[in-house]
């Protein structure tokens, strides 16, 4: 792994920063914290640089930049706190659907694609279910479902039957009442493959997390280098400065988590494995924790129109679980390791402790405790 800058990253990092810093912020105190959607204003900045095309490879009369480009776009769409309109796109062009307009839908539940009930009838399925969506105002929703067990992405359009949208909330919100989906929409497998279109866009949404916690922290370390309390400035305080600077650490340890998991998706898929969730996990706790100790150091002010804090906070606690509650990933990241590691050792009910499905690990152990060994188990009981 080449710890080198790239000048051209730098570049494009300097020119995203230009181009996001000309959007006003959406500092109301109520209602989504920013425009998201093909509609949103970000979509002039990335037009602007053809960012449709970083990631597309050269002999698809792209620019070949790969995952790394993309990452790149996603943390400083987050930094700036705005809307991820890159997401939708890029997710899209893996899968090979040239729609002008779409939004990903559902990616929050674990197992992937849970969050929607499939049933089969003639010619198709019918879906039934309230997700979160990227952008209420796109016309073809790639809804994440389970057919026969395997989790897919099927298109659906904003128009069809059994579908109503709620922007009342944030995230917004789509529900599907009985809706007929043919068999021929759907658009590709989500499967867990280290190099497959949802580990990228794991790790696209690890960077944006990274980005809105980064961004946060730095308007706090800003602010408390002004604010002047007891003689002395905030930032001068061991109790202001001691828990920025362990945030700080926070940050640069996801950061290299990040770009590890981009390098070995790029360069190593083999060993790759569940480094995109371990990427996308650590980002949403560091982006929690970094966001609300930004919200601290800055007192009351963190919570007014005055620092736009308020945009991170609420961004973060809507970013965090998009694709699975960081306590699931970990989960899943800790059934992998004792499948690699200690499952071909163990024998009887620890082997079957050790080799239970992903997806029935990410949903937690049988309320039975059936295949929990013994010594597990008693460590399991609750501290009275």
């Amino acid at each position: 792994m080449d710890l080198t800058p790239d000048p051209l990253a730098l570049q494009l990092r300097e020119a995203l920063r230009t181009g996001l810093a000309g959007i006003p912020a959406r500092i109301e105190l109520h209602g989504a914290p920013v425009t998201d959607g093909a509609c949103g204003p970000t979509r002039a900045v990335l037009d602007a640089l053809e960012a449709a095309d970083f990631e597309r490879p050269a002999d698809a009369d792209g620019l070949g930049l790969g995952l790394s480009a993309g990452v790149l776009v996603s943390e400083e769409l987050g930094r700036a706190a705005c809307g991820n309109s890159y997401r939708a796109d890029a997710f899209a062009a893996d899968l090979g659907v040239g729609a002008p307009s779409v939004a990903l839908a559902g990616l929050e539940a674990l197992p992937t694609g849970s969050g929607v009930t499939v049933t089969p009838r003639a010619g198709g399925w019918e879906l039934t279910g309230t997700v979160t969506v990227d952008d209420l105002s796109a016309g073809l929703f790639l809804v994440a479902a389970r057919v026969d067990g395997d989790p897919v992405l099927v298109a659906v359009e904003r128009t069809a039957e059994g579908v109503t949208t709620q922007d009342g909330s944030w995230p917004p919100v789509v529900r599907f009442e009985a809706t007929p989906v043919p068999a021929a929409d759907v658009v590709g497998a989500l499967d867990d493959a280290p190099t497959g279109p949802l580990a990228r866009a794991r790790l696209r949404q690890a960077a944006y997390l990274l980005g809105i916690a980064d961004g946060a922290h730095r308007t706090a370390v800003e602010y408390v280098g002004l604010r002047r309390q007891f003689g002395t400035r905030l930032r001068d305080l061991p109790a202001v400065s001691f828990p920025l600077a362990r945030a700080m650490v926070a940050l640069r340890a996801t950061r290299a988590a990040v770009h590890r998991g981009v390098w070995l998706v790029e360069s190593e898929p083999a060993a790759a494995r569940t480094a995109p969730l371990i990427a996308l996990a650590m980002a949403s706790e560091t982006a929690r924790d970094v966001v609300r100790l930004s919200m601290q150091s800055c007192g009351v002010r963190a919570m007014t129109s005055e620092l736009g804090l308020h945009r991170y906070f609420r961004l973060a606690a809507a970013e965090s679980t998009r694709y699975g509650d960081p306590a699931a990933l970990w989960r899943t990241v800790g059934a992998d390791q004792v499948r690699a590691a200690g499952a071909p050792r163990l024998s009887g009910a620890r082997a079957a402790a050790a080799t239970l499905p992903a997806d029935q690990l990410a949903r937690g152990l049988p309320s039975d405790n059936s295949l929990v060994p013994a010594w597990a188990a008693e460590r399991m009981r609750p501290v009275r």
